[in-house]
């Protein structure tokens, strides 16, 4: 211990001492000639990790803590999984450069910055490279595909501002921007098939979840929710105010029981009503023409055959007879409140979807200034994260769902998910989709 009890750790002449006895014992234990390139690569990035662990050491207790670890694991040629946490928040050269350290740190460090393990990163990257190398003389420096895919994933992840995120990965606000252009297009180019509208055995298991709910041949849940932005400087800058006085974006999706977008149509301003949002939208074409709902007909009762349908909130009139809203209001008879809590059960599965997608990537969860041309592809592109994420095995945080509040109170985090009220209510507005809703109503009495 420092004889004066500071807390400023060794003299500068003490740490070079001790470095360079450390170093030593490093070197005489890089003799092992019988193992693999790649053993050897992964056994230096851990003594280097160490290494620095001696280096950044807070106080001579801490030295000699990390000194002792790391003789113990040259020796014996056995790094543990986990080293001193104290040292990992000391990293100061900047996000990206402790990005490249790639020490056994490394894959929780990616998992808190940009969602994903270190592998998920890597191919990310591989898939995208052939649709980035043709853009890297575009900027000042050659930066490497890595780099500018890791700052596009810490932007979207973290929220911060372009400011904060270029200084944290070494870069300008003009290079910054120029990134994120050019990894949403990568991704949209490189990952084209993954939101598509099921089919084969991914849509056989989806209509098997929901018929096990009460829902034959339910093709998934459709919901809106609003990005926050800032006030646009165009006119008309109040078509995007919405009901809760805040200035949105609306985007609608459609998402299955495990939570899977399925559909995404983004860029309507706050204002405009889900019914609205739904015509305006290439679901609503595709669905029109008989393109997407043609399961096996489902025979149900008073003579109601159907093909495939989604279910709404009380957002969704009965518009369209592929669109099942509940019965809602105060008065409902027992078997209308039945079938209203069954479908509640079930499109439970779109909150649950907006809380892992704007909780993982909070650039949308959060009101920022956003170019408003490019917020729709930004958008489309975390949805795509979202499903590969689920595809690899990706865990959600669900710390991420809560937030505390200027009063020191932990609540949960706003969704964006606006209800339209009574404006969006309606029994008789679609004749087929009161049937079939009737007709699931009366199926599941017969259960």
């Amino acid at each position: 211990m420092d004889s004066h009890g500071c807390s400023n750790g060794l003299r500068d002449e003490e740490i070079d001492a001790v470095a360079m006895a450390v170093t030593a014992v490093v070197v005489n234990t890089m003799g092992n000639k019988d193992s693999s390139s790649h053993d050897m690569l992964t056994r230096l990035r851990q003594r280097r990790a160490l290494l620095q662990s001696v280096a950044e050491a807070p106080d001579c207790t801490a030295t000699c803590e990390a000194v002792v670890q790391l003789c113990a694991a040259v020796t014996s040629g056995v790094f543990p999984r986990q080293t001193s946490r104290w040292w990992i928040k000391r990293r100061t050269g900047g996000t990206w450069e402790d990005l490249r350290l790639r020490d056994i740190e490394t894959d929780e460090y990616f998992q808190q910055k940009l969602r994903m393990s270190t592998t998920m990163f890597n191919h990310i990257v591989a898939a995208c490279a052939a649709y980035m190398e043709k853009k890297v003389t575009h900027y000042r420096m050659s930066l490497p595909v890595e780099q500018l895919i890791a700052f596009a994933l810490y932007r979207w992840a973290s929220g911060e501002t372009y400011e904060s995120d270029t200084s944290a990965f070494g870069i300008g606000r003009a290079t910054g921007l120029q990134a994120v252009r050019d990894v949403t297009s990568a991704l949209l180019q490189a990952y084209r098939d993954a939101i598509k509208w099921p089919m084969g055995r991914r849509r056989a298991q989806i209509l098997r979840a929901f018929r096990e709910k009460g829902f034959p041949n339910c093709f998934g849940a459709i919901d809106c929710t609003h990005i926050y932005i800032d006030k646009p400087a165009d006119p008309p800058s109040e078509n995007y105010y919405d009901r809760k006085q805040k200035f949105s974006v609306q985007a609608q999706v459609v998402v299955d029981l495990d939570l899977r977008i399925l559909d995404v149509h983004m860029g309507y301003p706050g204002s405009m009503h889900d019914v609205r949002v739904v015509h305006n939208s290439q679901l609503f074409r595709r669905a029109e023409s008989g393109e997407l709902f043609d399961a096996t007909p489902e025979n149900l009762l008073h003579g109601v055959v159907t093909r495939g349908y989604l279910l709404g909130d009380n957002g969704y009139p009965v518009a369209c007879p592929w669109i099942v809203s509940p019965y809602g209001g105060i008065d409902q008879g027992a078997d209308e409140e039945r079938i209203d809590t069954r479908q509640k059960v079930a499109r439970g599965c779109v909150e649950r979807t907006f809380g892992r997608l704007k909780c993982m990537w909070r650039l949308f969860l959060r009101t920022h200034k956003m170019n408003l041309e490019t917020l729709p592809q930004q958008f489309v592109v975390v949805c795509t994260l979202h499903n590969i994420l689920l595809d690899a095995g990706i865990n959600f945080d669900e710390n991420l769902l809560w937030e505390v509040d200027a009063n020191g109170v932990r609540r949960r985090v706003d969704l964006g998910i606006v209800g339209n009220g009574a404006r969006g209510r309606g029994r008789c507005m679609n004749v087929e989709g009161e049937l079939l809703r009737d007709a699931l109503r009366d199926r599941l009495v017969l259960m």
